[in-house]
């Protein structure tokens, strides 16, 4: 397929095929071409899981927003095709170009710990942020209707976008966990009982972090990835997975976060002065982002048997905890 896809690759072969650390909810690898004479940084290819961490995965989902997200002044990396039918390899899966010379912020360990903005300066760090937050700020000025995204909508879990999101959360976590933890329980319960209008609905990246970014080496943003949670919502909803996310990789592993990294505070007047938007509903989106990144953690621990012995959901149980007993 990839001499039929790709320009001047009729005599190329694939070479240096590796999985990369990225992909916790789609397998992630890495290619380049020999004997090609189109010239490129390299190909990612992309394809379902073995385990579905999700009820409703779905690969075409993620290939579309990002393929129609290229038009925008968005960076997102050019998607080449998607293959869903019979193939050589068995599964279905989509091929996009690498964007060279960039690097994401680390997930595993913390990017207050290590990786590109532990190793960058106070002016540095506060850069990446506000890099970041102007990213969400710049998808959440997309218009979804013009760029064709409304099946990321869920008619059938509700009326309003809101509802729609607690209820397909209420459906999806007993099924990644017949056993639920009652802390989980009790945040569904709240969330149905505090369910709002939101004043804009917007595209929602779903999985808005630093993390998801490629800085460039003068930390500015290269490519913006990963669509898979992506759905139409409350845009309040990307800032909280941004602070909740934040809060796990430095409160809750014990140490603060770096020097230069704005606050909590800072982080909303930043976000409410780039949208003209007012943030009115932070608290009820975190409890929403600990529910949500829940999902596929649930999941996973149900599939591999973890047990009491390895909680991967503690931290989302603990940010819970201590947001329902503010509630």
């Amino acid at each position: 397929m990839v001499r039929e896809r790709i320009p001047g690759a009729q005599d190329a072969k694939i070479v240096n095929f590796k999985r990369t650390e990225r992909g916790f909810s789609t397998e992630t690898y890495l290619f380049d071409l020999e004997g090609s004479t189109y010239e490129s940084s390299g190909f990612v290819f992309r394809r379902p899981p073995e385990v579905s961490l999700f009820p409703d995965y779905d690969l075409r989902r993620q290939f579309l927003v990002a393929q129609r997200l290229e038009p925008t002044d968005l960076t997102v990396p050019h998607m080449r095709w998607i293959e869903e039918g019979d193939n050589p390899l068995g599964t279905p899966y989509y091929v996009m170009d690498r964007i060279a010379n960039a690097e994401a912020p680390s997930d595993f360990p913390s990017y207050h710990t290590a990786g590109n903005y532990f190793e960058a300066d106070e002016a540095g760090r506060a850069k990446m942020w506000w890099e970041c937050v102007e990213t969400i700020a710049q998808i959440h000025r997309l218009d979804p209707a013009e760029l064709q995204l409304g099946f990321l909508a869920y008619p059938k879990f509700g009326t309003t976008p809101v509802e729609q999101a607690v209820n397909y959360f209420d459906a999806a976590l007993p099924w990644a966990a017949p056993d639920l933890p009652p802390i989980f329980t009790k945040a569904l319960a709240w969330l149905k009982d505090n369910i709002y209008e939101p004043e804009h609905v917007t595209l929602v990246w779903g999985d808005a972090r630093m993390s998801n970014i490629l800085y460039n080496q003068d930390l500015e943003v290269s490519g913006v990835l990963d669509w898979e949670m992506a759905y139409l919502g409350d845009h309040e909803a990307d800032l909280a997975w941004l602070v909740f996310l934040d809060w796990a990789c430095s409160e809750f592993e014990g140490h603060p976060a770096l020097p230069g990294t704005p606050t909590r505070e800072e982080t909303v007047a930043r976000y409410e002065e780039l949208t003209g938007w007012k943030v009115q509903n932070l608290h009820f989106n975190e409890v929403l982002a600990a529910v949500q990144l829940s999902l596929p953690l649930l999941r996973l621990s149900t599939h591999l048997q973890l047990g009491e012995h390895m909680d991967i959901t503690a931290f989302c149980k603990h940010r819970l905890e201590q947001l329902l007993a503010d509630a």
